[in-house]
């Protein structure tokens, strides 16, 4: 059974949340497409997992307060969201902006929420040699021929969108370049501090990804003590689209090895 709800993570934060399935817990966070880009990862994860999957605040119409303005006062905010629900053994999906929102949560779980991280072309980390792309500095031609391993499949050319839905991406690239200090992807912070990060994270990747690179994902990967890299072919940075069947079995894979066993009665 789905569920939609409201949680009040502060006074002033109201945070839209879909949940569904039992079982261990699963937070799916979304990048800068928005939550339709891991609705139905979310769906399939669903069937053996309860999953949580949020609306960052000012994505799609949803309210944001003044004062969160960055990836960290977001990321905060989640672990907050975690503790609020009683939640343990949490496996934290993130796909793009929401990779770096997991990789920045589990650098401050001092509480041991979280056991284990699936990153799906993340941005966030500072690698040398590998920038990220500009996202912002692309037109759409070229921001499809970046993302996409297949970009005249998805290509969708902003002169066909009806005027709510061109307002509705503006609004949320908008909101995307505002958490990031002005569209930086990357925080030169986060990748020394990923070495105290002690989960198991698995770094899935479409390999023909030109927004973040897979040297740019196998380079992020080492740097968790646990780090493991897996490469996705004919995908580019949103594999959960393009080849979803793969990308969820992997996660499924994640879901099964890692967390904590449960404690049997007897």
């Amino acid at each position: 059974m789905t569920q939609n709800r409201i949680a009040h993570v502060y006074p002033d934060l109201p945070l839209s949340l879909t949940e569904a399935g039992t079982g261990r817990p699963v937070l799916v966070l979304h990048g800068g497409g928005g939550p339709a880009t891991v609705a139905a990862l979310a769906a399939r994860l669903a069937e053996s997992a309860r999953t949580i999957t949020p609306v960052h605040p000012g994505w799609d119409g949803t309210p944001r307060p003044d004062w969160l303005t960055s990836v960290d006062d977001l990321a905060v905010a989640y672990l907050h969201l975690l503790q609020d629900s009683e939640l343990s053994d949490v496996l934290i999906v993130g796909s793009s902006l929401g990779g770096r929102l997991a990789a920045e949560m589990a650098v401050r779980d001092t509480a041991g929420v979280i056991t284990g991280l699936v990153l799906v072309n993340a941005v966030g980390a500072d690698i040398e040699g590998e920038p990220v792309t500009d996202f912002f500095a692309l037109d759409p031609r070229s921001a499809a021929e970046h993302s996409w391993h297949d970009p005249d499949r998805f290509y969708v050319d902003p002169a066909t969108l009806p005027a709510a839905e061109l307002a509705r991406r503006q609004a949320n690239m908008a909101t995307m370049r505002l958490l990031t200090d002005g569209g930086r992807m990357s925080d030169p912070k986060l990748l020394p501090r990923l070495g105290r990060v002690r989960q198991p994270a698995l770094l899935v990747w479409g390999a023909s990804d030109r927004i973040v690179t897979p040297a740019y994902g196998a380079a992020f990967a080492k740097a968790f003590p646990q780090g493991r890299f897996e490469l996705i072919a004919e995908a580019g940075h949103l594999p959960q689209l393009e080849r979803p069947d793969v990308t969820a079995e992997l996660i499924e894979g994640e879901l099964r090895s890692t967390g904590t066993p449960p404690v049997l009665a007897g």
